[in-house]
């Protein structure tokens, strides 16, 4: 496949039995990880009928391939495999008892090698064909490869003409080895993962949190493959992640990833292993871009959150109402246990304008709610609820941070499948998680507008993002409310209120999507949403015609935001065949009288007794353009 090799290195290849009669009964064996996995030597070593092959422990960071389904139980007294990560075929074994599980974050592998707290007596590592200087190259899968070979006293490597040579610290010189064998058996490859249109929008809402110059972790999946498009449109993205993908190489060569404002490993996409197509890994050969480096460095904590703006997008099995995690398992899985998650999840979570996301489809093929009262019954949990960030399905977005557990679970349940929403409601109500009066609106829920949703700069680098309200906006609409002073009140309410308890603002909260429309402007503050705007217009009886009004936190007004406020209200009338507005104004409110003067529309205005009575019909009657949000 590859060229510019020293053809000399074939001269040093043996036949495997020279060096498998050199293994003794009890030693430590270390493979070469996933993709990387040495299948050759793999084979002839489960094969042999050498009778010193036994009782042989064999050690696989990652398990993709043969090792795992030789563990059989013909094999049971000949080998026992441990490894650190339990998806693929791995977890089964696990379950079964056949294979050991290691838990232990990725970062803490290489020290336990170095150390000899995980034993190594003998390493089987894939290799390139070595280069007339004498370098091999290890090729899509680093790790701690190098730590393995420098603590066994018997170093094989499997020259592999179909691996790919990368760059950075991937390079072995072949004095390093005591046998070369030449492999018979392809690299292991994978398909790119189909994604479905649950999943395309669960990966368009992840995309939205991402904004240009963040630096993104990824896994494989479907969830990823599907990501990879939604940010095909981003700018100087970075990458650090474990497993380089695909996607990954879709995201270079269009230009979204450049690693420009990356802080470690600038300019360079840092990995520590690869896994997908044929296509990739031509691609990966000698490309300058793709930097592989132990995974004592790419799942270091600290040298993650050295990159501003870094986001961990962790895929979820189940996520229960006061933020417990499941993470996946079972035969398949691809994608991080919760070792391989807590690295990335610490790093982005002290990077400067880190996020972390867990993402997941609001329900399973069967039909079944993935949100849950509790996760308990569930393996691979993920138990970090105090720093838990975003929640992700394809029903939008729901924040954790600063948030009550009763305020998570209802921001929880507006993200959950609308036909489970009653369920869950209940279900917390009778845990006592949920207030005993919470009100539920089971029409509304599957009448979410969420291409409503859209985030826009305003002066001053105000980044607002517009969103239909939610019942779980209770606690950010009453926070909005006491930070008015009484003058802004009386604007927007005519009368004095001093007060905006639970029973009052969880009927305005609660709304009818058929016949109203609320939409809330939001900014992040500390990793937190906080709503600064709302704009609102509610059907008249038996009209065409909606009363129109709106509320901007004074702090962050003349900005253009609510005339951006009024121009998507305007669209989304529009759209649900409402013919005009009208508006209560009092006299004195000349800002809001501006926004109204500004729109196309001809106004007819009535005053009495200190109010304007405003009638909009939603018909242009000269060139000035509609307000920017429709």
């Amino acid at each position: 496949m590859f060229d510019d090799v020293d053809s000399g290195w074939e001269k040093r290849v043996v036949p495997p039995e020279e060096f498998l009669s050199r293994i003794e009964p009890g030693m430590s064996i270390f493979l070469g990880t996933g993709v990387a996995e040495p299948r050759t030597l793999v084979n002839k070593l489960m094969n042999s009928p050498l009778g010193n092959l036994t009782d042989l422990e064999l050690v696989q960071i990652v398990s993709l391939g043969d090792a795992i389904s030789f563990n059989n139980a013909a094999n049971r007294n000949k080998f026992r495999l441990k490894t650190f990560f339990s998806g693929w075929l791995a977890s089964e074994a696990i379950t079964s008892g056949s294979i050991d599980m290691i838990p232990c974050r990725f970062s803490r592998i290489p020290k336990l090698v170095e150390s000899g707290a995980i034993r190594v007596d003998v390493a089987f590592v894939q290799i390139t064909p070595p280069d007339k200087a004498g370098y091999s190259s290890l090729g899509v899968a680093v790790d701690v490869a190098k730590y393995a070979m420098e603590r066994a006293s018997l170093v094989i490597g499997e020259v592999n003409n179909l691996v790919p040579r990368t760059m950075g610290n991937t390079f072995v010189h072949r004095d390093a080895f005591h046998y070369l064998v030449r492999a018979t058996e392809p690299p292991i490859y994978f398909p790119r993962w189909p994604a479905d249109d649950v999943i395309d929008r669960v990966a368009a809402n992840v995309a939205s949190v991402v904004e240009d110059g963040s630096c993104i972790a990824f896994y494989s999946g479907s969830l990823f493959e599907a990501l990879g498009r939604h940010l095909a449109r981003k700018r100087n993205l970075g990458i650090h992640t474990y497993f380089f993908t695909d996607a990954l190489m879709d995201l270079i060569k269009c230009g979204a990833v450049t690693n420009r404002r990356k802080h470690h490993f600038r300019d360079k996409s840092l990995t520590a292993y690869a896994q997908g197509t044929p296509e990739l890994m031509r691609w990966l050969h000698r490309n300058p871009l793709i930097e592989f480096q132990g995974i004592d460095v790419v799942a270091d904590h600290q040298r993650i959150s050295l990159n501003e703006r870094m986001i961990a997008i962790l895929p979820a099995r189940k996520v229960d109402l006061t933020g417990g995690i499941a993470l996946h398992t079972g035969k398949g899985n691809v994608t991080p246990a919760p070792g391989q998650a807590q690295d990335f999840f610490s790093g982005a979570e002290h990077a400067r304008g880190g996020r972390t996301i867990f993402a997941l489809p609001s329900r399973n093929l069967n039909r079944e709610s993935n949100i849950l009262l509790s996760v308990a019954d569930f393996p691979n949990q993920f138990t970090n609820r105090e720093s838990l960030d975003l929640i992700v399905t394809e029903y939008g977005i729901a924040s954790m941070i600063g948030r009550t557990v009763r305020e998570r679970a209802q921001a929880l349940i507006d993200v959950a499948h609308p036909d489970h929403r009653p369920g869950l409601i209940d279900a917390a109500k009778k845990a006592n998680i949920l207030y005993a009066d919470q009100m539920y609106l089971s029409d509304s829920g599957g009448l979410y507008p969420d291409t409503i949703t859209q985030t826009h700069t305003f002066s001053g680098k105000l980044r607002v993002r517009f969103r239909a309200i939610k019942p779980s906006d209770e606690e950010g609409m009453r926070k909005l409310f006491y930070r008015f002073s009484d003058q802004a009140v009386y604007y927007r309410y005519f009368s004095p209120i001093k007060a905006m308890p639970h029973r009052k603002m969880q009927t305005y909260v609660n709304v009818d999507y058929r016949r109203v429309m609320s939409i809330v402007g939001t900014i992040e503050r500390v990793g937190a949403e906080e709503i600064i705007a709302e704009g609102r217009y509610v059907r008249h009886q038996d009209s065409s015609l909606a009363d129109v009004a709106f509320v901007v936190d004074e702090k962050y007004q003349g900005r253009g935001i609510a005339s951006f406020l009024f121009g998507l209200l305007i669209r989304v009338a529009r759209e649900q065949e409402i013919s005009g507005f009208t508006a209560d104004v009092i006299a004195e409110n000349k800002a809001m009288l501006r926004v109204f003067e500004k729109a196309p529309f001809p106004i007819r205005a009535v005053l009495e007794s200190g109010i304007y009575t405003l009638t909009i019909p939603l018909v242009e009657c000269d060139n000035r353009p509609v307000p920017q949000g429709s």
